[in-house]
């Protein structure tokens, strides 16, 4: 079954809170410190940092990466 894709409002992606499903090296919790958009389209995110609450940590993915309801929950669970 294909979703559909969805686009993220740049405004709404960034400092939203994440929770890692698996957490690795007692990293849970998560921020969107920096939201990366399309350089065609203003309106298009490509690819958000995440910063982990714990570590301060920052590493990138694709913004599509934090709908994988198997790896990431939306808030702090």
């Amino acid at each position: 079954m294909t979703h559909p894709t969805r686009s993220w409002h740049p405004k709404k992606l960034l400092n939203t809170k994440w929770t890692a499903v698996v957490p690795q090296q007692r990293e849970k919790h998560f921020l969107v410190v920096k939201v990366e958009l399309d350089p065609l389209d203003a309106q298009k995110v490509e690819q958000v940092t995440l910063e982990a609450v714990l570590s301060k940590r920052h590493f990138i993915l694709h913004w599509s990466e934090l709908e994988n309801q198997t790896q990431w929950r939306a808030g702090w669970l």
